[in-house]
């Protein structure tokens, strides 16, 4: 029992799909379908998913008939590439749409990335990203909750738009997704008891408990955030 919160910790996003049984963003399914819907993919459309994970939001473009391929650093489909979203193994201005959930915030060089998805998006192409931002000042939270959370690169909502922009794109159809954040954190809190988990670790444990809280009130004061937005690729 009390390997469990070392075990969780060495890979939060697999303990995480497992408490959500689904796919890691916000907005599950739902907000995926209506990315791609704002992004006009449907049957023929040539979709990378960039960082695809398991293959969720893969199996949603496919299931619509897009001739949709995943990447990802891991994957776990099956079907997808094995690659970096810095050196992306796809031809120059072969892609309609590149998909991005929750991902350019784990960027190692987010420009390089940005680089990369205009590179293989055609002209007229777009980017259908969903990503989270932050605003003012951060909680100093402990490195295993800036991983989970997704921090280490997060940018706020207007780096995060001029950083596209730089890259080549039009940026359009901005959306705030608070309510799905705050849902998402709902269901992690139902579903998962961390004092009595953390409580195993002691005083460390008890520093995660506190970030974990600190991290908590940064959703619910707008400080975390999550947006999407389409942008299309300069002719």
């Amino acid at each position: 029992m009390q390997g469990l919160p070392e075990t969780a910790l060495a890979n939060p996003w697999g303990t995480l799909r497992t408490v959500l049984d689904g796919p890691l963003h916000p907005g599950g399914r739902e907000a995926t379908e209506a990315l791609l819907d704002r992004a006009g993919v449907d049957a023929g459309t040539r979709v990378l998913d960039v960082g695809c994970g398991a293959g969720e939001s893969l199996a949603v473009a496919r299931d619509r008939g897009a001739r949709a391929v995943g990447l990802d650093r891991d994957p776990g489909d099956s079907t997808a590439i094995r690659g970096e979203m810095t050196q992306l193994p796809v031809a120059d201005d072969s892609i309609e749409v590149v998909l991005a959930e929750c991902v350019m915030c784990l960027a190692a060089d987010r420009e390089r990335a940005l680089g990369e998805v205009a590179r293989v998006v055609d002209p007229g192409g777009r980017l259908a990203l969903s990503d989270v931002v932050v605003e003012g000042e951060i909680p100093d939270l402990p490195e295993p909750l800036i991983n989970a959370l997704c921090l280490q690169q997060s940018r706020s909502r207007e780096e995060t738009i001029a950083g596209i922009e730089a890259a080549g794109f039009v940026v359009d159809d901005v959306r705030e997704h608070r309510d799905d954040l705050l849902a998402m954190q709902e269901t992690v809190q139902d579903r998962v008891d961390y004092e009595g988990l953390l409580g195993l670790m002691g005083d460390r444990g008890q520093r995660l408990l506190d970030g974990i809280h600190e991290a908590e009130a940064a959703v619910e004061d707008g400080r975390i955030g999550y947006i999407s937005l389409v942008a299309e690729r300069s002719e």
